[in-house]
């Protein structure tokens, strides 16, 4: 029997061993044998924790990655929308500017309130100016690749209108005349007929076109405006219509003086039996009388006396004839006989002296290239 020290502490005296049980002893945590809680422990090994984290870089990567594709993106289709806007503009500026100048170009051509031939003719040659300036500006154009298309036609809609307004002043000079005045109103009223197609070709193509890209781009553009630039076909291609008009300049080919209107035309040009064309060279056969029959017509409302006519020959000094009188609308004529005689190809210079009171000239000379053989 064992009896306890008497000189220990009970207090601090370790208790008494005990064995454990076997079955405590496998159901205790962390020992060989013991049972472990399913989903337990601090995670995955350092391996799988790098994959995550790398797996999670990359996606943050992706994202950035297609943020920043969106945002260029977004920045490229704006500013490819702000050129299409900008294109649109600048075109419908020009465009106003031409229905505007269409507006005076024909209100000139039906009512030229008093003009004198020389002023309306000049007034026709700015409005052709005009149109070159339109055209210059739509060659110029900043235009986007998408607008190619659109930009292609309305440079022949300009190329058209530009060509056309360049033909009629052209010959507006001599439809305002008497020599030529058929063949040049006929040309005018041809020309315009090119402005009636121009005026097909944009509204029914080009203005499209430019609103089909606009609109397929998200562009924020207003459509184009219609232009006509012929605002009566019926009227303008017709020559009769075009003389009508130009009556009302033709009719104020004099200026008033004594209470009476003074004016004259040179009407035609005759070497023996063939009448001059100032457009083309004329052959005149060997033995032909070299005297060239000038006549005269009297546009005003009073009698003129001692009409002059001067004739020169490749700029050689003037050659002199003269009508004694020519009634109110009627023709006469001047003989003047070329001494010496020509030989070849010449210019001549055919001119009718302005009358007391006259004071539109245009229509008071002519040059010719004549071929003597």
């Amino acid at each position: 029997m064992d009896f306890p020290d008497p000189n220990s502490d009970p207090e601090t005296s370790d208790p008494p061993l005990e064995r454990e049980s076997p079955s405590r002893s496998r159901n205790r945590p962390g020992r060989p044998g013991g049972s472990r809680r399913s989903g337990g422990g601090g995670g995955g090994g350092p391996k799988q924790q790098l994959l995550a984290r790398r797996a999670a870089a990359l996606g943050i990567g992706l994202v950035v990655l297609i943020l920043l594709v969106l945002g260029a993106k977004g920045c490229l289709d704006a500013r490819k929308n702000r050129s299409l806007e900008d294109y649109s503009r600048n075109v419908t500026q020009v465009v106003d500017e031409t229905n505007s100048l269409s507006e005076s170009f024909f209100g000139r051509l039906e009512d030229p309130k008093g003009l004198s031939v020389p002023d309306f003719v000049s007034e026709i040659e700015s409005d052709r100016s005009a149109m070159d300036g339109f055209l210059s500006r739509v060659e110029k154009l900043n235009t986007p690749g998408d607008m190619k298309s659109g930009q292609s036609t309305l440079l022949l809609v300009y190329q058209l209108r530009a060509g056309a307004m360049n033909k009629i002043a052209e010959r507006m000079s001599t439809a305002t005349g008497k020599e030529g005045k058929q063949a040049a109103i006929k040309t005018i009223a041809g020309q315009m007929e090119v402005l009636a197609a121009s005026d097909v070709l944009y509204n029914q193509v080009a203005r499209h076109q430019i609103d089909f890209t606009n609109e397929k781009n998200g562009a924020n553009a207003p459509a184009l405006p219609k232009s006509t630039f012929v605002p009566d076909i019926a009227t303008w291609v017709d020559p009769a219509g075009v003389e009508d008009a130009l009556n009302g300049v033709t009719g104020d080919t004099s200026a008033a003086t004594d209470g009476g209107i003074h004016g004259t035309g040179l009407e035609s040009t005759v070497i023996g039996a063939t009448t001059l064309d100032p457009a083309a060279p004329v052959t005149i056969p060997a033995g032909t009388e070299p005297s060239v029959i000038v006549s005269v017509m009297n546009q005003g409302d009073s009698e003129e006396s001692n009409v002059e006519v001067t004739v020169s020959v490749d700029g050689a000094d003037a050659l002199t004839g003269s009508i004694d009188t020519i009634l109110p609308g009627e023709t006469g004529q001047a003989s003047v006989l070329l001494t010496p005689a020509p030989t070849g190809q010449v210019q001549l210079d055919v001119t009718v002296t302005g009358v007391d009171g006259e004071a539109v000239l245009d229509n008071n000379e002519a040059t010719y290239t004549v071929i003597f053989e």
